[in-house]
Parts: structure tokens; sequence; C-alpha cells
């Protein structure tokens, strides 16, 4: 039996629910350019009536490199996401790696996001959770999926049960992440399911100081994850997706993001 929906303000996440669209910029590189991408998402997502949260990051405390471009920080990033709610009219997610970080992202984020080497740390789940926010636990590149259940737990034991789980892919040994798409239907019982369809085709420090990737695969992921039954689809997007400051190799075109949400409906309306 699946887990019941989750509400992200006046979106609904989980069975029975429209397809949620989690997007936008790994990392805060302005406020204009996350102002931008979120309006031009926005609209698309209203074209196509699909329910749309804005993420970014204010701080990516796990690059590959210590001189990796790490964001504007906690104080300026709540700021750039404050405006982008407020103009846009939009949800924000945005992930958290300390606790002292939950209380002042969760004054301003609908999301707060566990990134998937953090989702064993206790302390971290309580302080997201106890902010009531929606609480999203990246499944870790290490875990098995029936062990996120635990994750799961550790939030409803600081009362909170709004919370959602992401996909990201797993380790293999080869320097590539794979996705097992029976994980979906696995982690649906403990809480309604993200794909993460952008991190899943990275190669983990494959450029040496940063992440590479397989940019061409993410609509495959996107789509088949879809077609597994996921609740809601994880993107980074970016109008110039090989100037990023974060993870070039595997944010989406925001120029492609029409068609494969397009495609992505088609699929997730075969197979109701």
């Amino acid at each position: 039996m699946a887990a019941p929906a989750v509400n992200v303000g006046s979106i609904k996440i989980g069975p029975g629910c429209d397809l949620v669209l989690i997007a936008g910029p790994c990392i805060i590189e302005s406020t204009d350019h996350c102002l931008m991408i979120a309006e031009m998402a926005a609209k698309i997502c209203s074209r196509l009536r699909i329910p749309y949260i804005f993420k970014c990051s204010f701080d990516k405390a796990n690059r590959t490199s210590a001189t990796g471009f790490r964001g504007p920080g906690l104080e300026s990033g709540l700021k750039t996401l404050a405006e982008v709610k407020r103009k846009i009219g939009v949800p924000v997610l945005t992930d958290i790696h300390l606790p002292e970080h939950a209380a002042p992202a969760g004054e301003v984020c609908d999301v707060l996001q566990i990134p998937a080497f953090l989702c064993r740390q206790t302390d971290l789940i309580v302080a997201a959770a106890k902010t009531g926010r929606v609480v999203n636990i990246k499944k870790g590149q290490f875990m098995a999926p029936e062990q996120m259940i635990q994750a799961v737990t550790k939030s409803r034991s600081a009362g909170n049960a709004n919370v959602l789980l992401t996909d990201r892919g797993t380790f293999f040994g080869y320097g590539r992440l794979v996705n097992d798409f029976a994980c979906i239907p696995i982690m649906q019982e403990f809480a309604p399911v993200v794909i993460d369809a952008t991190h899943s085709c990275q190669i983990p420090g494959g450029q040496g100081t940063q992440s590479g990737g397989l940019r061409q695969f993410v609509p495959l992921v996107a789509r088949t994850g879809i077609a597994a039954g996921a609740d809601a689809l994880f993107l980074e997007i970016h109008d110039r997706p090989d100037e990023a400051k974060s993870d070039p190799a595997t944010v989406f075109p925001l120029t492609e993001l029409n068609e494969l949400l397009k495609s992505c409906l088609a699929i997730r309306a075969a197979i109701a």
C-alpha cells in the first residue's frame, strides 16, 4: 500500500495526484538568474498544468574540490529564495547540510532537502522535521531502498510525517550511477517518491575537480522514472548549461524542458 500524499502548500505529491516538477539551477548564481529560470519554468508548467516547485541551493558543501563554487551562503541565499517565492508565487526547496541551517531555511522554504550523502544523519533530519516543513530525503547512493524507512521514521519521530524520498542513482563500481527503478515502488510504501533525473546521470568526480556526467540520458531516466510510477520529477535546469557554475555536465537545458515534460505527461497518462 502506498504512503499518503504530502502537501507542499496547495500542491499535493503522492498517489492519485498530478505529476509535480521540482526544478531550478543547481546553485544560486544570482537573484536575477533564479528569477528568470523560475519564471520561465513556471510558465511552461502553467501551460502544461503541472504543479511547480522551484529548487536551488544556497550552499553546496559536498563539492568534489575545495575550490568548487559553493554559492552565496545562508543569509544571502535565503533572501534570493524568498524573492523567488514572493515574485513568482511558487513554493521553494533548498538543501541543508547542518542542523543549524534548518530553522532559518524553514522560515523561507516550503521543502527542506537532505542530501544523499547525509541521509543517515539523524540530527540533520530531526532538525529539518522540527521546522514543520516538508522534508525531502535523497536516498544515499550506498543505500538499499528498503533501508530508507529508517530515515522516514526519524522525521516522524520528531513529529513530522510530511516526508518525500528521492532516488538519484546508486554507485555501481565503475564510476557511474545506476538507477534501480524498483526503488520507486519499494520506497512508495514509506513516502511519495521523486525521481532525480539529472543527478542520476552524474559521473562523480569524473572531471577531476568536479563531477562529470551524461546529460544526453536525462530524458531517458526521467521518462523511465515516470513509467515506474514516480510521484514527482526533479531536474536541475539552466539557460546555459555548459556555463553553469555547478554540475554543468548534467544540468538540463531550459529550452528542452517543455518537450521533456510533454513526453512525461504522455507516459503518465498511459500508465494511469
